[in-house]
């Protein structure tokens, strides 16, 4: 209050006056705190709508745009497959061509099942045994497997491997080819197969429990009392070993660690 307010108030025609206008002022002042706290608080929720749009974007990114883990795998796979297929497969150098490509999988097949050959088949002729490949891809290493073993039963997440891999050994009359799920062996039957074989693939799978669901499910294919496999997983990629997963019966062959 100024000092004319001051005196105006010793005025009585004026003094109601000069109270109003007080009021009045305090009640615009009011207003305005109300205000300015008003827009504090649509700035502070601004900011928070801002930073959960970047985090539900930074989810969305790291979910593959909302889609599962299990469709990534397939659509990444899918991806390889058509843009270079024997440079995604091929272990060791890249194949630079289609003989080459098909040499690898002989060469991988050599050094790890020719090896082995008797610890695999248990005293069977592997001309009367079926086996399971998990990750057979476009099928280097399904053709060597089916000039050893009387039927292979190839498996790949990626629809689009295995079109490739049938046209490629599709023709073959030993060789069965499936796209599954990317999580288990739901394709194949129960006790029906006597040795499973999974090569460089199970490093690229991104979840502990998907592996561990594909070991379940080698034991649930493999016949009862004889379940061989040969799986090629590395110490870092299942923390947990075959017995604590599956049981005492699934064994490895002794080139299935590397």
């Amino acid at each position: 209050m100024t000092r004319l307010d001051r005196l105006l108030l010793h005025v009585p025609r004026l003094r109601q006056l000069v109270l109003d206008r007080e009021a009045l002022a305090a009640h615009c002042a009011r207003l305005q705190r109300e205000r300015d706290e008003s827009l504090e608080r649509e700035r502070a929720l601004r900011q928070e709508l801002e930073i959960s749009t970047e985090e539900a974007r930074a989810l969305a990114a790291a979910a593959g745009g909302g889609r599962s883990i299990l469709q990534r795998m397939r659509d990444d796979w899918d991806g390889r497959a058509i843009s270079a297929p024997r440079c995604f497969i091929a272990s060791g150098e890249p194949a630079r061509t289609e003989e080459s490509f098909f040499q690898s999988g002989e060469s991988n097949v050599r050094e790890h099942i020719h090896s082995d050959l008797e610890n695999i088949c248990q005293a069977r002729d592997p001309g009367s045994m079926r086996i399971v490949e998990i990750g057979c891809g476009a099928g280097p290493l399904t053709k060597a497997l089916a000039a050893i073993f009387g039927e292979v039963h190839a498996i790949d997440v990626s629809p689009e491997m295995i079109r490739l891999a049938g046209e490629k050994v599709g023709a073959l009359p030993n060789v069965r080819l499936y796209a599954n799920n990317g999580a288990d062996l739901s394709a194949l039957p129960s006790s029906s197969f006597h040795f499973a074989f999974s090569f460089l693939v199970f490093q690229h799978i991104p979840e502990q429990s998907i592996i561990e669901s594909y070991v379940r499910e080698v034991h649930r294919v493999l016949v009862p009392g004889n379940r061989v496999c040969q799986l090629a997983l590395a110490p870092i990629v299942l923390r947990n070993d075959l017995a604590t997963v599956v049981g005492e019966d699934l064994r490895h062959t002794r080139s299935s660690l590397v």
